[in-house]
């Protein structure tokens, strides 16, 4: 599982209906693998260098050019506006994670982006990192991807 870095790959993602929903999270999916960088764009068209052919058999010193190979990637959005403090944003995200490991053997390959679409009640979890919120985001979470990987 690798994340996804590249803000186009997001709103790709997110132009699509979410393939699963729950009370507090939404999962997205698109099949296929992220956009090319913008770096990878430049440099794998022809060059119109004033060196001319001295380029063509130069190597990028990373291996950021290479094709990844077809996998899931996993984007997380977890909006301020439904978690007011960091801690439970890190929680969240943490527990977004957890379950796209649990599952990335059995869900299509792609990219996906789940994103908090709800605040949890603070009146039923008052602290900002307990283990009581961490139970209720996993287990939403599990149901989602069990979901998402039958539809």
């Amino acid at each position: 599982m690798k994340p996804i870095v590249q803000k186009a790959d997001f709103e790709r993602v997110l132009a699509t209906p979410s393939r699963s929903r729950s009370a507090h999270f939404a999962v997205h999916h698109v099949s296929g693998g992220p956009c090319a960088s913008r770096w990878q764009r430049l440099h794998t068209a022809e060059s119109k260098l004033s060196t001319g052919d001295a380029h063509a058999g130069a190597q990028p010193v990373d291996d950021s050019a290479r094709p990844a190979p077809e996998g899931c990637w996993l984007g997380s959005v977890v909006p301020k506006r439904h978690a007011r403090r960091s801690v439970t944003r890190v929680l969240l995200k943490r527990q977004i994670r957890a379950a796209m490991a649990r599952h990335a053997d059995v869900l299509p390959p792609g990219l996906w982006v789940v994103r908090l679409r709800a605040p949890f009640a603070v009146a039923q979890f008052p602290s900002a990192a307990s283990d009581a919120l961490r139970q209720a985001a996993r287990a939403e979470l599990e149901q989602l991807f069990g979901r998402a990987r039958r539809s």
